[in-house]
């Protein structure tokens, strides 16, 4: 007899927690965003685990109505990974932000998206330390002042994206807090790739680092500041998609669609599994200007490859191993089978 699923709704994974965030906090979109798109991937909520980090954006299991873990800082990703391992059916969901994955657990992200386990990191990039109360973090512009950089800050920052992609990640996204429809989309991409996908989600800290993305956000400049990337599509921006993005050999230019010079053929067309063309995306748009060839921020999936995952080889290696060797006698290994006489 097959057991009847349970249809859920986005608030049968809201939990009775209070949920604290600064008033205006990009967070709530985000939980709301994650909480919509958790009845559409078909699990039980018993299969689904949250494990976050320390930080603002690590408060996340508790608002959620599934199995998780508030972890130590920076750590978040070698929980799942041992998680993951021990049960590979799982559905598993690092929450992390700036802080929290690029600074003291860089080390870890790393090696989690090189190994390509299945499951979905989700980096709240406010570009500033939230909980902490106002410290630059990796993320953090050139010559930002906070309160532990009074005279600005003089390291250059971290590209999570790009990063990603030196260690070899197998999905790497974009997305912000301020636009939810995208967001949802992004999610279920992400839930959907067979591997590690990492998506950054600009969200803005309303207390300590307001309007850090208000740039991409606004309804007067979005527009023109921001272009959104789908496979198979030209780059094309705009409030009347009147302008595009094309390459002159391997640097991004803006062209005027509407000057007659260029039509969308010219334009650039997006090839998520190009993963040359995507560090480009990824690293060659500078900061938006009031000048009309100024690059917009690009938003959406930047690469997607299948590769094999590590739970499924280290697995096959458990079963290979079983077949050559039977299942072993714990109390015997531990024992060992090697001799010392000391005299």
């Amino acid at each position: 007899m097959t057991q009847e699923q349970t249809t859920y709704t986005a608030k049968d994974f809201s939990s009775d927690q209070e949920v604290r965030w600064c008033p205006g906090c990009g967070d709530y979109s985000i939980l709301k965003q994650v909480q919509s798109i958790l009845p559409e991937i078909g699990l039980p909520k018993e299969d689904i685990v949250f494990i976050s980090g320390i930080g603002c954006s690590s408060r996340f299991p508790y608002y959620l109505n599934t199995y998780g873990m508030h972890s130590i800082h920076g750590r978040a990703p070698a929980i799942a990974s041992g998680l993951k391992i021990a049960n590979p059916d799982l559905s598993v969901w690092v929450i992390t932000g700036d802080g929290d994955s690029l600074s003291i657990g860089g080390n870890h992200l790393i090696h989690l998206l090189r190994r390509n386990f299945d499951m979905n990191v989700l980096l709240f990039n406010n570009e500033i330390y939230g909980l902490t109360k106002g410290q630059y973090s990796p993320t953090s512009p050139e010559g930002k002042v906070t309160k532990s950089t009074p005279m600005g800050s003089v390291d250059h920052p971290f590209n999570p994206l790009a990063l990603a992609a030196g260690a070899d990640g197998t999905f790497i996204a974009r997305a912000m807090d301020r636009d939810p429809k995208h967001l949802r989309v992004i999610l279920k991409e992400a839930n959907d790739h067979m591997g590690t996908s990492l998506v950054e989600i600009y969200q803005n800290c309303n207390v300590f680092n307001d309007g850090a993305f208000e740039i991409f956000t606004d309804k007067k400049t979005k527009a023109d500041k921001t272009v959104f990337v789908e496979h198979g599509q030209p780059l094309v921006f705009g409030e009347s998609d009147n302008k595009g993005v094309r390459l002159d050999g391997a640097n991004p230019v803006v062209v005027d669609l509407e000057s007659g010079d260029y039509s969308k053929e010219d334009l650039w067309i997006h090839d998520k599994t190009d993963r040359l063309k995507a560090s480009i995306l990824m690293r060659c748009f500078d900061e938006p200007t009031d000048a009309s060839d100024s690059l917009p921020r690009p938003f959406g999936i930047f690469y997607q490859e299948d590769k094999t995952r590590y739970e499924d080889s280290l697995h096959a290696q458990i079963k290979a191993s079983y077949e050559l060797n039977g299942e072993g006698d714990l109390q015997e290994l531990l024992k060992g089978n090697n001799t010392w006489e000391i005299e």
